[in-house]
């Protein structure tokens, strides 16, 4: 990450696991490459609240055992200001029970099912399916049934 630019404080320290080997590495490393970017970006104009954003990104290896651990590192080790979720349900839901036993909000993606069993209310997903999500979800199983002879009731 380029460092030219001078900001005040130390940095915000954002922190999460991702698949970036093992079956998921191409989804994991896509993801990383995006946070990057992003980090990047928002370092040039400024940070956040005048801070540098650091992400830190740790491999999960695509196991789901690794998770639960990784996250306590993120947190009692790196001292992380903010954790994100991996990239669903497998690699977010072995988390939450470090998360909400420290009380930490968590923002995951793509990851709906994992808050059905923990109703955590500082849980938050993010689903990249535009400005119309309800639609978005549903109109390929809609335009797929409006197509059949004979038509389903």
């Amino acid at each position: 990450m380029d460092r030219s630019y001078q900001l005040n404080g130390p940095p915000i320290k954002i922190g999460y696991s991702l698949s970036l080997t093992g079956p998921l590495a191409s989804n994991g490393k896509t993801a990383r490459l995006a946070h990057q970017i992003w980090a990047e970006s928002v370092n040039r104009r400024g940070g956040l609240l005048g801070r540098n954003v650091q992400m830190i990104c740790v491999d999960d290896e695509t196991n789901p055992k690794l998770v639960a651990g990784i996250y306590q590192h993120l947190l009692d080790e790196e001292k992380v200001d903010l954790v994100i979720g991996g990239y669903g349900d497998n690699s977010v839901a072995p988390a939450m029970p470090v998360i909400i036993e420290r009380n930490r909000y968590l923002v995951a993606l793509m990851a709906l099912a994992v808050n059905a069993s923990f109703r955590y209310e500082n849980y938050f997903v993010m689903i990249p399916t535009g400005p119309r999500p309800s639609e978005a979800l549903t109109e390929g199983f809609f335009s797929v049934a409006a197509s059949q002879s004979p038509k389903p009731e």
